[in-house]
């Protein structure tokens, strides 16, 4: 199956569980690609004594995930994309939404 996880929040939890669903979606044969977008993209610089969102999109990563952020969202809070969190388009998300079986939104 293709999976499409689009993040649009900023909160710990809910981008490390993001993540974690995304990273045991590729362990079970699934391709699976993320899409941050509006608060999702701060999900690199999210910190958290519970939740190791920068460690779990790594884990991620390491099981073929791919991640994509929206460039205009990282240009709104004055930050930019990463090598994890490459810069991206509308055009990109809505090609993602295409190739994908099923989309999920955190």
């Amino acid at each position: 199956m293709k999976l499409g996880i689009v993040i649009y929040s900023n909160e710990p939890e809910t981008v490390w569980n993001a993540f974690r669903l995304g990273t045991f979606s590729c362990k079970q044969g699934d391709m699976v690609s993320v899409f941050l977008l509006g608060m999702g993209v701060e999900a690199e610089t999210l910190k958290s004594d519970k939740f190791d969102v920068v460690g779990q999109m790594h884990s991620f990563t390491e099981a073929s995930g791919s991640i994509l952020a929206c460039g205009t969202c990282f240009k709104i809070r004055q930050s930019e994309g990463s090598d994890i969190c490459p810069v991206s388009t509308m055009q990109d998300l809505h090609a993602l939404i295409q190739e994908s079986d099923k989309i999920l939104s955190f």
